[in-house]
């Protein structure tokens, strides 16, 4: 996947229509990053619940497997979040330039 989609064009050349793209693709990023949060939550939730309210065992290593899965998908979201905000800031950069 290419992280800067705009580079291929001259700054003189975009319109109106590229730049509310990309605010398009701001917003999209925000939604995507409370998505995985969302995800990272319940799956921390649920494997609380699995260990305070099931007491089998494979219940309780189930829930003890769902909570770091969902502090690593928090992290993985953390990371697209930060890593397409910074390609988008570049490319607002650049056209302030010019």
């Amino acid at each position: 996947m290419n992280d800067e989609p705009y580079r291929k064009f001259s700054k003189e050349k975009l319109i109106l229509r590229d730049w509310l793209a990309a605010d398009r693709t701001e917003l999209a990023n925000e939604r995507t990053f409370l998505a995985y949060i969302r995800t990272a939550l319940a799956l921390v939730v649920v494997g609380a619940t699995f260990i305070h309210f099931f007491r089998t065992d494979i219940m309780v290593y189930m829930g003890i497997l769902m909570m770091p899965i969902g502090a690593i998908i928090f992290a993985i979201g953390l990371y697209s979040f930060i890593k397409t905000r910074n390609s988008l800031k570049q490319l607002e950069d650049e056209s302030d330039q010019k």
